[in-house]
């Protein structure tokens, strides 16, 4: 049912909450897990900041990489960048991946109005099913 699992990341407590998911459903299913991290361009478009996020996504990669391969899952790794709901549903059809998880970190009101929510608009876009994980849940 699932052959490729992708898990988009940012390094922060509700990507490592969906990322114990993700190994989950990929061992069950003997699934590739992939992982994506998205540099916004409207953040860094160049300069000092733009490689300071580059470098967090190449941490952010490897902790999953590692996590992964110890689990016994074969991984992906990539680095995009432009607007990350964009980048990871063009990912999702271009590498023919069945599910997605992604993890939340729960905001509303005004924060989330102001902030945006990448998993918000994943889910409402997504050609696939989107599994979602708050940032608390380590289960």
């Amino acid at each position: 049912m699932y052959d490729d699992i992708l898990i988009p990341t940012d390094g922060s407590r509700g990507a490592e909450a969906a990322l114990e998911h993700a190994i989950d459903i990929a061992t069950r299913w003997e699934a590739t897990l992939h992982a994506l991290y998205v540099v916004d361009f409207r953040v860094a478009r160049s300069g000092p900041l733009r490689e300071a996020l580059r470098d967090e996504g190449r941490e952010a990669l490897r902790d999953v990489e590692v996590t992964g391969t110890q689990a016994g899952l074969s991984v992906v790794t990539e680095i995009a960048e432009g607007n990350p709901h964009e980048e990871i549903l063009e990912y999702v059809s271009e590498r023919g991946i069945d599910v997605l998880v992604v993890g939340s970190h729960g905001r509303s009101g005004i924060d989330r109005l102001v902030v945006g929510s990448v998993a918000e608009r994943v889910v409402r876009l997504s050609p696939v099913p989107v599994l979602t994980v708050p940032a608390g849940d380590r289960d």
